[in-house]
């Protein structure tokens, strides 16, 4: 697991126009949505991968641990998979004219649907009531990437919880733009996984200052589950079940 050390500097610079340490601590967990970026074999099986992320199998207790509590806040749990297809390559077209041939053959033969990598990795707990989105950029909320921002509006959710892999490439890009269409974001510090703990930090630092939170799993677990004790989240009971 990367190890988290945010940098003063970005505590200093949050609290310089924040009200609150944590912002987004006042969650409704009905309106809550996990968002899981990238946890595939191609990020976390050797024999499978584009690009082999070794921490990302550390965090895998921390999302399957979210992911309960979100479910059973009432909220979502909507697992990411990063997938290029020849068409990808043509609509982005100058990001893929910058890598070698064979970069390109690699992340067509461990990203494309149907492929081993392309699963996800089989220690996460996904289950029937999940949803499970194609993005086809770094981001999930750019445009065109995936329909994941209509799909999380379509369900009243307000608030996106971001893990996965890698920190400061396709979970930061997803977190910045979910902040930028208005969804409240926290970024989970030890349930998102990068090659380097600098890069790790840099991110989390970056995205604290200025994008929205960053808090470890177990203080958005208690969140919720504070949360969910609110009257005002009490579930209401029908005639017929009393």
């Amino acid at each position: 697991m990367n190890k988290t050390n945010l940098p003063a500097w970005a505590h200093k610079s949050a609290m310089r126009r924040r009200k609150a340490e944590h912002p987004h601590a006042d969650l409704d967990p009905k309106k809550t949505a996990l968002v899981v970026i990238d946890l595939q074999n191609a990020f976390m099986v050797k024999e499978h991968a584009v690009s082999l992320i070794p921490t990302a199998l550390s965090i895998v207790d921390n999302v399957n641990r979210l992911a309960t509590t979100v479910r059973g806040g009432g909220g979502k749990v909507f697992w990411i998979q990063n997938t290029f297809t020849p068409e990808t390559v043509e609509s982005w077209s100058n990001w893929f004219a910058m890598n070698l041939p064979e970069a390109t053959a690699l992340s067509l033969e461990t990203q494309k649907p149907g492929s081993p990598g392309h699963a996800l990795y089989a220690g996460l707990d996904v289950r029937p009531e999940d949803d499970c989105v194609e993005k086809t950029r770094f981001s999930a909320f750019i445009d065109g990437a995936s329909n994941l921002p209509a799909r999380l509006r379509a369900g009243g959710y307000n608030t996106v919880i971001i893990v996965g892999t890698v920190t400061n490439v396709c979970c930061e890009s997803s977190a910045r733009d979910a902040a930028m269409l208005n969804f409240k974001t926290i970024m989970v510090s030890d349930a998102n996984a990068t090659y380097d703990d600098d890069a790790h930090n840099a991110t989390l630092g970056t995205f604290y200052a200025l994008f929205g939170d960053v808090a470890s799993t177990n203080d958005v677990i208690g969140w919720i589950e504070t949360n969910m004790a609110k009257p005002e989240n009490t579930p209401v009971r029908t005639t017929a079940e009393v």
